[in-house]
């Protein structure tokens, strides 16, 4: 059975992209799943260039103006996943239907075990698609009162749409005193924190090179909570070394 996952946030900046990258390499890499990651975000689409792949001769964009079929524009990373870009051309947006996406992506149903979904910041209509189109919903944000405020504004446009947001993950954690606690996140916003990722310097440096920071640097502070995230997401425990050899010998 397929999951379709979408990845939100109410405002941009908040590392949503860079989220939706690396728990789709570690549910591939570490966790061996099947995963497919898709571009819903049109007008800035950012995953594939995250990822170092830029050239696609055949995108969403390309299968939303029903030019080609969407597995068409499914493409392997070395990670394990898939990915189905956007364009990256302006002339790429002429003519598309996004309130088809849910339609199109319905025809990944069995074929891929977990689908996530990169919105678009916001409630405009890519994110508005994009929500419409998951089954599930997990907000992306910050520890600041702006970013926060964002996501009580989507989770009240989900309410009234009868969609159940999975939780919130807190992105570029300091610790910092001017940053919300994360019991006062969960009051506000009335949802779970499920998921704390630390400000990690590996993070900017792993997005210079292309390269998941969940692969370029697995031990830093930042890929150990993306990995836990991504077991809570399909019920594993992220295992350690020792836990992982254990579990090897006994194999």
């Amino acid at each position: 059975m397929t999951r379709t996952i979408g990845v939100i946030s109410g405002k941009g900046g908040v590392g949503k992209t860079t989220v939706v990258a690396n728990l789709g390499a570690a549910l591939a890499h570490r966790f061996k799943r099947d995963v497919t990651i898709v571009d819903c975000n049109l007008t800035a689409s950012h995953l594939s260039i995250l990822l170092g792949m830029h050239y696609h001769p055949i995108t969403l964009n390309h299968v939303l103006r029903k030019e080609r079929h969407i597995n068409e524009a499914i493409y392997d990373h070395p990670s394990g996943m898939k990915i189905i870009p956007a364009s990256l051309h302006l002339k790429d947006l002429i003519k598309i239907d996004i309130s088809k996406l849910n339609r199109h992506l319905k025809k990944l149903k069995g074929k891929t075990e977990i689908v996530f979904l990169d919105s678009s910041p916001g409630l405009g209509k890519e994110a508005v698609a994009t929500i419409k189109a998951s089954e599930e919903l997990l907000f992306v944000t910050k520890p600041d009162l702006m970013s926060v405020s964002d996501v009580i504004r989507g989770k009240e446009f989900i309410d009234r749409i009868k969609k159940e947001p999975m939780g919130v993950v807190l992105n570029m954690v300091t610790r910092g005193g001017h940053e919300l606690t994360q019991k006062e996140i969960e009051i506000m916003t009335e949802l779970p924190v499920i998921a704390v990722i630390p400000h990690d310097k590996n993070v900017p440096k792993s997005l210079a090179k292309r390269i998941p920071v969940v692969l370029h640097k697995p031990r830093s502070s930042a890929s150990k909570e993306l990995r836990k995230l991504a077991g809570f997401i399909i019920g594993e425990e992220e295992l350690g070394f020792w836990s992982r050899l254990i579990s090897f010998l006994k194999t």
